[in-house]
């Protein structure tokens, strides 16, 4: 098992890291406010993991209860949340019970939020099960849900107690949602290490095929990233923003196409390959860069294109996106592989030789 802490104050969490931690009670325990406990989780994750999961906290004498949620980025909605404070209330959740998320992004993101709403903030725990959620949803305390017109335009910012990544629950991942992990991965190679960058391009096979030490190492790193980033700008007044590369482009596409239709990595992925291309445009990335990130991402099983949208209708959905300000557009992009930038200054004729309508 690796460590490492998200340094927020009084609010730091540890982040444990390695397979078999949802046999460890006492990598929880520690950080619950009283021996009581509400898992949310999934039809999906379920009946792989929640017996497991409830039969290690039972043994250290907690008490759990559980809601089962719809499984899919389409139900990412206030019904499915209300389903979480329909449990909460008829069990007589107090706000002292913990909630704990127990699947992949979409339960994190619901679970958080509806710990943040709870008479006002119940702790919560992050125990993501697959590798999306590993490296990126379940650290930093974003939390929310979606809205027809927009992406996780709806919720908090609320950090966790702590995140247990089981990677040994990667093992149960369809491969597309494998890949979809993998594209977050590639993000910080892209924003932030031109060297992680260098060994995924050397490693992707061993990362498709699970391979142990590679998988911890891409997991560990991507984790660091996220946590020295989060720990200088917690609540996205600046730096933060970087982290959502491929995002503006990659939500216009999910929401465009309908949640669900494109997985979120698939659309981040698509959405990187449209950053990059602009980047180039702009003068700061060279074609090389550009195949390069082409050539990763399709290395990852991931696709290297974006649907057809009519340009109105990217525009329309991207300017709904969080980093909108003074009614302007801005993009996260590369100055080189391994820097991020952002900016508001990218014209719109630009915007339409990259756009694919």
């Amino acid at each position: 098992m690796q460590t490492l802490t998200v340094d927020l104050g009084d609010r730091s969490y540890p982040i444990h890291i390695g397979p078999g931690l949802l046999d460890r009670a006492d990598l929880v325990v520690p950080h619950l406010a009283q021996k009581r406990v509400m898992v949310v989780t999934n039809t999906t994750v379920a009946p792989l993991y929640l017996a497991r999961l409830t039969a290690t906290l039972e043994a250290a004498g907690i008490a759990v209860a559980n809601v089962v949620l719809p499984d899919g980025e389409a139900y990412k909605n206030w019904e499915t949340l209300n389903l979480i404070f329909d449990a909460l209330l008829a069990g007589r959740a107090e706000r002292k019970t913990t909630l704990i998320a127990l699947g992949g992004g979409v339960i994190g993101d619901m679970t958080g939020f509806a710990a943040a709403c709870y008479q006002r903030g119940v702790p919560f725990v992050q125990i993501p099960t697959t590798l999306l959620s590993q490296v990126d949803s379940s650290v930093g305390g974003k939390t929310g849900i979606n809205h027809p017109l927009g992406k996780n335009m709806i919720g908090a910012f609320y950090q966790p107690r702590v995140v247990l990544a089981d990677t040994g629950t990667l093992k149960t991942l369809p491969p597309r949602e494998l890949s979809a992990g993998l594209a977050e991965v590639i993000k910080y190679g892209l924003i932030w290490d031109a060297d992680f960058l260098a060994w995924l391009d050397a490693n992707m096979a061993k990362l498709r095929a699970l391979d142990p030490a590679a998988i911890a190492h891409a997991v560990y790193r991507s984790c660091e990233i996220k946590a020295q980033v989060v720990a200088a700008d917690e609540r996205e007044g600046g730096l933060r923003a970087i982290l959502n590369l491929g995002h503006t482009f990659g939500h216009a596409i999910e929401t465009g196409m309908g949640y669900g239709t494109w997985l979120h990595g698939e659309a981040v992925a698509a959405g990187m390959v449209l950053a990059a291309a602009t980047s180039q445009r702009l003068g700061w990335l060279s074609e090389a860069d550009v195949a390069r990130t082409r050539t990763i991402v399709r290395a990852a099983g991931l696709p290297d294109a974006a649907p057809t949208l009519p340009f109105d209708t990217w525009f329309e959905y991207m300017g709904h996106d969080k980093k909108v300000e003074g009614g302007k557009l801005r993009f996260v992009l590369l100055k080189k592989l391994g820097e991020a930038v952002i900016t508001g200054d990218v014209p719109e004729a630009i915007l339409r030789e990259v756009l694919p309508r």
